[in-house]
């Protein structure tokens, strides 16, 4: 009964954690002396209402330009989520595959765009493949826990990343980045400049329906599923658990390799030695929000891109510091983590409101 006063049905505690976080961060914004009211006001204004000039993009576009790799990663890791998996390894898995895609990039010449580009996007896939797949293979052959192997492939990642682009990929000059890609393999933007907005939303998209029609209308998505729900059930309903977690691990590291793959090729055009903002652990809060629907996990990276995008006008504008964007996310984690926080808090509350009103209807008569 009290189920229905949710129109958004499963998505309120996703909605409730993202309330109460933006409340105490507002507390927080208040402690210390600010006005939360304008600082959200700036943050939305900032993300998606301000117009673009001849040297800015319109806030709206660049916001989605900063939820593609959020929804391409968050998309992966859910897919480890739904088997049971906890890829922490997602931030690794973009480095490497940012490495492969700009590699190609720029030591493949002559190839055609409709050739160089797919070759491109391809190399960052398969990094991304090997790399969550070392970790895949240690999980399924050794029952290593994935989330010490991801973390450690982290490291590794960045130590790879860090040689290759001071050595043997360094481009000439004093900042240490690799040679800019050919126009070839560039992925091209979908609005003229100075707006930035590239295929890789496309491609994003196309990957958010790929999952849906995977995870639920495809007998791989469902025996995931069942691993994720109960391994020892699927172990005895005669599924190859093991083959599974190297499966999901896979396909959560090709989804990885893609994003750093469209982020070099769309955004960088190059290689630095360190080109995210943490990607790849923020989209692990964007895929817990999502709760393995595609359409929340694309509004919770519509909600990340907006917040990433929105921050530097809320500081230039409101005088908030754009810290207080990692402070919300924070406190999203925390009550997506522990769903029972906004249970107890709001559905509870709201039981108790309910129940009130026809005691208090039956007195009055």
């Amino acid at each position: 009964m009290i189920r229905r006063w949710f129109w958004l049905g499963s998505a309120w505690p996703a909605v409730a954690s993202v309330l109460m976080a933006l409340a105490l961060a507002a507390l927080v914004m208040v402690i210390t002396g600010s006005d939360p009211l304008a600082a959200y006001g700036a943050l939305f204004q900032g993300a998606f209402l301000r117009p673009g000039t001849a040297t800015r993009p319109t806030a709206f576009f660049e916001t989605l330009v900063s939820a593609t790799p959020y929804l391409i990663l968050a998309l992966g890791i859910s897919i480890g989520f739904a088997a049971g998996l906890f890829n922490i390894g997602a931030e690794g898995q973009l480095y490497m595959g940012a490495l492969a895609s700009v590699s190609v990039g720029f030591l493949v010449k002559g190839l055609p765009w409709f050739v160089h580009l797919p070759l491109a996007i391809a190399a960052g896939v398969l990094a991304g493949v090997i790399w969550a797949g070392i970790a895949g293979w240690l999980k399924a052959t050794r029952d290593a826990p994935e989330v010490v192997t991801t973390i450690m492939l982290n490291y590794i990642a960045y130590a790879v990343v860090n040689y290759m682009v001071n050595g043997p990929l360094r481009h000439t000059g004093t900042a240490p980045r690799t040679p800019d890609i050919e126009p070839s393999a560039v992925l091209p933007t979908l609005l003229p400049p100075p707006e930035r907005l590239h295929w890789g939303l496309i491609l994003a998209i196309a990957c958010a329906v790929g999952y849906y029609l995977l995870m639920n209308r495809s007998a791989l998505g469902l025996q995931i599923r069942l691993v994720g729900e109960n391994r020892h059930a699927a172990r005895y309903a005669g599924i190859n658990v093991n083959g599974t977690y190297l499966i999901a691990m896979v396909l959560s590291g090709a989804l990885c390799g893609l994003a750093g793959a469209v982020e070099v090729l769309a955004l960088y055009r190059y290689l630095p030695t360190e080109f995210t903002v943490g990607y790849g652990f923020d989209s692990i809060a964007v895929a817990l929000l999502g709760q393995g629907n595609p359409i929340g996990i694309a509004l919770a990276a519509l909600l990340f891109g907006a917040m990433a995008n929105g921050s530097g006008f809320m500081q230039f504008s409101a005088g908030v510091s754009n810290y207080i964007i990692a402070v919300v996310q924070a406190f999203i984690i925390v009550f997506v983590a522990a769903p029972g926080i906004a249970r107890d808090v709001l559905v509870n509350w709201w039981a108790r409101r309910i129940r009130r009103k026809p005691a208090a209807q039956g007195g009055e008569a």
